[in-house]
């Protein structure tokens, strides 16, 4: 399949998707590209994108965004000659634009290598997801499908290496999910470090070098922070409150609660608001205050 300038570009809409299997023969070319974003996924083969100085090759797990306006001259590379990929045309929700900020490889044209990364399975089996939804029977078709494909941007903008979070240790991440998740129950630093593979002291000490946090302080942030919730969209007891975030005591939950809060937790219902600014959600330390590549 060639296809040359006179290409008419994909229908209007927030959403045209594809999955394709193509030969040596595959090539398509618009002079002035598209008005709309476009996200290929390499599957299989290889691909190439050409661009003034002359052409850039994907490789599988690549992942590639095209700007609008941007010229379109892609198609199968020569070597193996075949290309199995799966794209998106797609208009940006307003909140995504920050997201699309990838490495550019060349102008207009960025790219996410992902082979090997833990996102890598998520992000094909959504971006397959993506392209279900979008040819299905539903009204609610193209919205469902654009809300898979918000989700495939999201977990690629955090391993995107522009990120500050794409700098953190697997092993790490995975105990910042597994504390969101469980922070009501009883965790201890052996726990999250037996759940991360690690002893407690190293993990301790990576956590902290990542994070800039302590396990013990990220944990009470998040039951604090979910408390803070509870406290204002529910009328449950405050000892009650305690207990679903992880406290046994109320009286110690009070004490940190107001440490943190500026006031104590019924106050915080009563005024909506602490006297002093409340604890942002945690975010891992800069770049500059993390040891990259740490020896496990």
């Amino acid at each position: 399949m060639n296809t040359r300038a006179n290409t008419p570009a994909p229908p209007p809409g927030m959403l045209v998707t594809g999955h394709f299997h193509r030969g040596p023969r595959y090539a398509t070319y618009r002079e002035h590209g598209t008005r709309d974003w476009l996200l290929v996924h390499t599957v299989r083969g290889r691909g190439r994108f050409g661009h003034g100085p002359g052409e850039w090759v994907t490789q599988p797990g690549d992942w590639v965004l095209v700007r609008p306006g941007v010229r379109h001259d892609y198609g199968t590379a020569p070597h193996p000659g075949l290309w199995e990929l799966g794209w998106a045309h797609f208009i940006p929700r307003p909140a995504w634009l920050p997201w699309l900020d990838w490495p550019e490889v060349a102008p207009g044209i960025f790219r996410l290598a992902l082979r090997d990364h833990e996102f890598a399975p998520r992000l094909r089996r959504r971006l397959r997801e993506v392209i279900r939804l979008n040819a299905g029977p539903s009204r609610q078709h193209e919205g469902l499908a654009l809300n898979a494909l918000e989700e495939i941007l999201l977990w690629c903008d955090l391993a995107n290496p522009r990120r500050e979070t794409a700098g953190l240790d697997s092993r790490i991440r995975r105990s910042l999910e597994f504390i969101c998740e469980h922070f009501a129950e009883p965790l201890t630093v052996a726990r999250l470090a037996a759940h991360g593979g690690l002893s407690p002291s190293r993990f301790a000490h990576l956590f902290r070098t990542q994070t800039g946090e302590t396990p013990q302080r990220y944990l009470e942030l998040q039951r604090l922070n979910r408390a803070r919730q509870l406290l204002e969209f529910t009328q449950e007891p405050v000892a009650a409150i305690a207990r679903a975030v992880g406290f046994e005591n109320p009286f110690y939950f009070t004490l940190r609660f107001k440490r943190h809060g500026g006031v104590s937790p019924r106050a915080w219902r009563q005024r909506r608001r602490p006297d002093g600014p409340w604890p942002a959600p945690l975010r891992p330390a800069p770049a500059a205050a993390r040891t990259p590549g740490a020896p496990a």
